[in-house]
């Protein structure tokens, strides 16, 4: 796993390439589709992270919702400060905060 520094960009280039994926689902405990990021501009960054995510984890639990928040560095804190602004990071926070934890499913192009 990385460690992960407070730059997001610095920690982008420290993940693998999304050059082969369409998409990331997120699973609930039944199967069903809950959240999807797609490969476009302005939610690579988002795929990125779920993709390292999926491939460091077993599941989006609470531990790996935080490692995700350090990730996203100072993304962060602007997302604790105006909720809606990023989804994916406000799903990783829910997680923390005791949502049930989900799956990822890494669609490939």
């Amino acid at each position: 796993m990385i460690q992960p520094t407070s730059a997001f960009k610095d920690n982008l280039a420290l993940l693998p390439s999304i050059d082969a994926l369409a998409r990331i689902e997120l699973l609930d405990a039944s199967g069903a589709t809950v959240a999807s990021i797609e490969n476009k501009p302005g939610k690579q960054g988002s795929l990125a992270v779920y993709q390292y995510l999926a491939q460091s984890f077993e599941q989006l639990d609470a531990t790996a919702a935080a490692h995700g928040v350090e990730v996203f560095g100072e993304h962060t804190e602007d997302a604790k400060s105006r909720p809606g602004a990023h989804p994916n990071i406000d799903l990783l926070l829910a997680i923390i905060n005791g949502a049930a934890p989900l799956s990822i499913r890494v669609i490939a192009t």
